[in-house]
């Protein structure tokens, strides 16, 4: 069984001032959520949300949260591992295409 990818979203309730048009954080977060699992089925996926204003005790996860307000970073942002893999509005196509780098197959490429 492969390791499962981890993407971790980092956001906040109020939406980025440059995303003004676009969904919450969190609703990126559930969209993403969704998506990926039915493009990936039955692959292990962790999926974490971390709010930038109130980031967890872990120090990592602290720190990049940190990083996306110091930065300017447009949330939600998207890390698959350690890589930024979308700013402000996600492209699934973009995710995807990294998910499959870890070696995931589209539900409609497993052979049973």
């Amino acid at each position: 069984m492969q390791e499962p990818a981890v993407i971790t979203i980092y956001g906040a309730e109020q939406i980025c001032a440059s995303c003004v048009n676009l969904p919450s954080s969190k609703d990126t977060y559930e969209w993403l959520e969704a998506a990926v699992k039915r493009k990936f089925p039955e692959q292990p996926v962790i999926l974490d949300y971390v709010d930038i204003m109130n980031p967890p005790e872990d120090e990592k996860k602290k720190k990049f949260a940190k990083r996306v307000i110091e930065e300017d970073l447009f949330y939600p942002v998207v890390l698959i591992g350690d890589k930024i893999v979308a700013e402000g509005n996600p492209r699934l196509k973009t995710i995807f295409s990294e998910l499959e780098k870890y070696g995931y197959q589209s539900g409609d490429n497993i052979k049973n």
